[in-house]
């Protein structure tokens, strides 16, 4: 099947695809930020560079699009026509990349939360979630003690 769009406009069009700073992300923060809490962006010496890193609850926000990072059974996980054997390998990639991000986070004692793109359009159940997740990691670390 071809193209609908000529490689110019293709080329053009994945050249405004950002890596960080998207919406979604931008979503989460700001509900973490009304909750209250404190993060640090991108920590470059951590793997896989969290999205959202939280320091004082020893946590980690990963924001992953539903399309690059394969989320199972959303409608938004579609794969281009074309250059199928290309895109197969680059979403396998991708999504064993993140399992093994997540697997040196884990090891290393931080807890890994992954919310997907379609989970932030729902802000009530955004929030919902993230409180749970820190809350969790916050009475851990109270009965654990301090590092």
């Amino acid at each position: 099947m071809a193209d609908v769009l000529s490689p110019e406009q293709r080329r053009r069009n994945m050249s405004r695809i950002r890596g960080r700073d998207t919406e979604p992300e931008r979503i989460v923060r700001s509900e973490l930020h009304r909750m209250g809490y404190r993060f640090r962006l991108h920590r470059r010496d951590l793997p896989g560079r969290p999205d959202i890193v939280l320091p004082r609850y020893g946590s980690v926000v990963f924001v992953h699009g539903c399309f690059w990072h394969r989320h199972r059974g959303c409608r938004y996980t579609t794969t281009p026509k074309t250059r199928a054997a290309f895109w197969q390998r680059k979403f396998e990639a991708n999504v064993e990349r993140d399992r093994q991000n997540v697997g040196e986070l884990r090891r290393a004692g931080w807890r890994v939360l992954c919310v997907w793109e379609c989970q932030t359009r729902n802000r009530v159940a955004l929030a919902r979630r993230l409180r749970s997740f820190l809350e969790r990691t916050k009475n851990s670390r109270a009965i654990l003690g301090p590092e």
